[in-house]
């Protein structure tokens, strides 16, 4: 016969219950992860759209107002002791995502909060070898990272309006910038060149105060992907194989679950960071409507997350955060040109002693978080 718990038993599982609700709603993060992350007050948004902006198009050869609708999915470097900030602008060409013209523009900042802009772009589509994979969705995404030697390389998403890519470029000081086409065109005879590929963030580490790109058992590394994380390296950064199974498809490294914020969609975010702890990848989790998402969240939103991989091989998971580290919470992250509320995390750099996270709001301005290791915030609530 099953005997009933005494007063004090019941008294003392409410209270652990209690104490279990009450810690998943402060949210704590494990000792590998990053954060958490402060938004600084009075701050954000730090770029949002100028109509006053205008360049000559040189596909167009007409002026266009460049940045008059979106500015949003930033990436960051340093350079001369300096954040620079490029981030994808949109122009008013279309009605809705992905059906505008997008450039990159740049912005300064000595202090990481208040940022002067070029009044024109310095990356997009132009009658060059890439017209044909970037008119006339343009130049979308970016993700930048630089070498031990200060060459600076950008990752970004290559839009014809008919298949998305991943493109690759660099430079030497973010302004000019040498394109060097789709990463995967030449990789398994050219295989992947033509199945929608985005969202690359590369492998960096911490030398000093500089984080910078490094290799793993000899090959730079990449993640890579929308709806899952896939990998791929590279032996000079331009020209990338992505890892596969034995079978010659895509080897997923993590996948939507069902349940959780990132049900519909695991995309990388900004470049991945070696730690003593492991392989940080940080990555953009798309909620699912219905049952198969985290009714904590809203339905369709992107939240912030963190996954941690074995240093020593880099395509094997450890752990994943459960809840997002950062989610919509102000009113521009909640709602703009995307509806559904998004931080959309994409450059990340180390900066006077502490993490300054860069991250697009509702696909509509940007804004700034910072994580300060030695006085970390709380992460974000659950609810």
């Amino acid at each position: 016969m099953m005997k009933s718990f005494t007063k004090p038993v019941q008294i003392l599982i409410g209270l652990l219950w209690m104490a279990s609700t009450a810690c998943a709603q402060q949210n704590k993060l494990p000792d590998w992860a990053f954060g958490g992350f402060k938004r600084p007050a009075g701050i954000n948004p730090i770029i949002s759209p100028d109509s006053s902006a205008k360049f000559t198009d040189p596909i167009l050869n007409k002026a266009v107002a460049w940045e008059s609708n979106d500015t949003f999915n930033p990436a960051v470097a340093i350079i001369n002791g300096k954040i620079v900030v490029l981030y994808r602008s949109e122009d008013k060409s279309g009605v809705g995502i992905g059906f505008r013209t997008s450039r990159l523009g740049y912005a300064e900042s000595s202090d990481g909060f208040h940022f002067k802009r070029s009044k024109t772009p310095v990356f997009y589509p132009a009658n060059d070898a890439q017209k044909k994979y970037e008119w006339p969705g343009g130049c979308e995404d970016p993700r930048v990272a630089v070498t031990e030697s200060g060459t600076y390389v950008v990752f970004y998403t290559q839009w014809n309006r008919e298949t998305p890519r991943l493109g690759v470029a660099t430079s030497k000081d973010l302004k000019n910038w040498t394109k060097h086409g789709p990463i995967f065109e030449d990789a398994y005879q050219g295989k992947f060149l033509n199945i929608p590929h985005k969202s690359a963030s590369v492998l960096t580490k911490l030398v000093g105060d500089k984080q910078v790109i490094t290799k793993i058992n000899g090959k730079y590394w990449m993640y890579w992907g929308e709806l899952h994380v896939y990998a791929a390296t590279s032996a000079n950064l331009v020209d990338w194989e992505p890892v596969t199974n034995q079978d010659g498809t895509l080897k997923e490294l993590i996948s939507p679950r069902k349940g959780y914020f990132d049900s519909e969609l695991t995309e990388c975010g900004p470049p991945a960071l070696l730690t003593d702890k492991g392989i940080i990848l940080f990555y953009n989790g798309k909620n699912k409507a219905g049952s198969d998402g985290d009714k904590r969240f809203n339905a369709n939103s992107y939240c912030a997350g963190q996954a941690l991989f074995d240093k020593n091989d880099p395509a094997k998971p450890l752990a994943r955060l459960d809840v997002p580290f950062l989610r919509p919470m102000e009113a521009f992250e909640k709602s703009g040109q995307y509806v559904n509320g998004t931080v959309f995390i994409e450059g990340m750099t180390f900066f006077q002693k502490k993490w300054f996270l860069y991250y697009g709001c509702a696909d509509s301005r940007v804004a700034v978080a910072v994580y300060d290791p030695t006085h970390p915030a709380p992460p974000d609530p659950v609810n």
